[in-house]
């Protein structure tokens, strides 16, 4: 079977149907990703034999996740429109410690991240008495050290676990209307579609569908974590209107180096053509729009200014607890001893290496003073400073 047969949009969702037992794929406009990101497979992305068996899975998973909620909702139609209240989203650029934060805050017992495991696997809807020994854990952990595998250091540039919060990214997958799939693969004609094209209605809209699956199973507060959110503030405030937005702030120059360090990393799995400079003139026009449309978006006040929370990464970084217990303050909720214990004893188990040695601006390609320019409103309107370049 060639590639281009391997990437059929319509084989793929037969493929899919085959695999769940069913073939309502729920509301319509899915399709176009599905096809600007299958063609992007064949005639952009440059996969080796093993990206074509990665690229080809992840579209199946995503296919037949999708398929799978739909049929079990429309077997369970109860738990359709059980209310989502006051979910909070870690939004901000790539790399400015979201990650850790997320993870960090996922540690208190009354917040509900979605867990990798439930997120790649999620039927039947995962239960309480099971949620830590459910067998789908162990699937999830042989995949990732599987990729670990196949592109050592992959866990360091991005620790990840069965266990461990999962990105919304991983959700809207299943839209294909996400930006895993520009960040795993190069596919830039589907990349510039995502950015400047796409209705991200329906990607949010399916966000919704899948919590209110995953809860219906283990309940509680949504705590939830995407850089890609701050491209979309007025799609998630328009899906989640009582929404807590918390946005990380990071000087953008080193933040794109970072970014594309972990963009250039991730393509090797799939790819044996794939370099840092590419990648970064990648992130660099992802980063520049995303910022502007963030700082727009807010102006126009989609976000409510009680709804917001802005964290600095350098106070992060040399404070971690003084920066929760404001987040918390700002949040009016109260830190109980038994999470700040837990997250406390998370840090001390991973507490990084704070990238060292994996990226140098010199790497891009990018022309410093250019860039800095670009950002400066960015950085003037939210007090970031300005640091020295790796």
């Amino acid at each position: 079977m060639t590639v281009q047969e391997r990437f059929n949009p319509d084989a793929l969702i037969a493929t899919a149907v085959e695999q769940a037992g069913s073939d309502d794929f729920g509301a319509d406009g899915w399709q176009q990703g599905l096809e600007l990101v299958a063609d992007g497979m064949v005639n952009e992305a440059r996969l080796s034999a093993i990206g074509v068996e990665v690229a080809y899975l992840d579209l199946i998973r995503a296919l037949t996740s999708r398929l799978g909620v739909i049929a079990w909702r429309k077997q369970h139609p109860e738990i359709a429109g059980r209310p989502i209240d006051s979910p909070i989203f870690i939004v901000g650029q790539p790399r400015t410690g979201t990650t850790i934060l997320y993870d960090l805050l996922a540690q208190d017992p009354e917040l509900r991240a979605p867990l990798t495991w439930e997120v790649d696997a999620p039927c039947p809807v995962p239960q309480p008495e099971t949620y830590h020994t459910d067998p789908r854990i162990a699937q999830a952990q042989a995949s990732i050290e599987m990729s670990e595998q196949i592109i050592p250091g992959f866990l360091k540039f991005h620790p990840m676990g069965a266990l461990v919060g999962q990105e919304c990214v991983r959700i809207t997958a299943s839209e294909f209307t996400s930006m895993i799939f520009p960040v795993q693969y190069r596919v830039p004609t589907y990349a510039r579609w995502l950015m400047y094209d796409a209705d991200h209605t329906g990607a949010y809209r399916f966000h919704r569908i899948f919590l209110e699956h995953l809860q219906s199973g283990v309940p509680g507060q949504w705590l939830l974590k995407s850089p890609a959110h701050l491209w979309q503030l007025d799609k998630l405030l328009a899906e989640y209107p009582d929404a807590l937005v918390v946005q990380t702030h990071r000087d953008p120059l080193n933040v794109i180096s970072s970014i594309a360090a972990l963009t250039n990393h991730l393509r090797r799995m799939g790819s044996d053509e794939t370099n840092i400079a590419e990648c970064a003139a990648q992130s660099y026009e992802e980063i520049v729009v995303g910022l502007d449309r963030g700082m727009a978006l807010r102006d126009k006040g989609v976000v409510p200014d009680g709804q917001m929370i802005d964290v600095q990464f350098t106070d992060f970084m040399q404070d971690p607890w003084n920066t929760i217990g404001d987040i918390y303050q700002k949040l009016g909720r109260e830190l109980k001893p038994e999470a700040e214990r837990k997250m406390r004893d998370f840090l001390a188990e991973h507490p990084g290496d704070g990238g060292r040695g994996r990226y140098t601006w010199s790497d891009t390609g990018l022309d410093a003073g250019e860039v800095r320019e670009r950002v400066s409103a960015y950085q003037e309107r939210y007090c970031v400073p300005t640091e020295e370049l790796r």
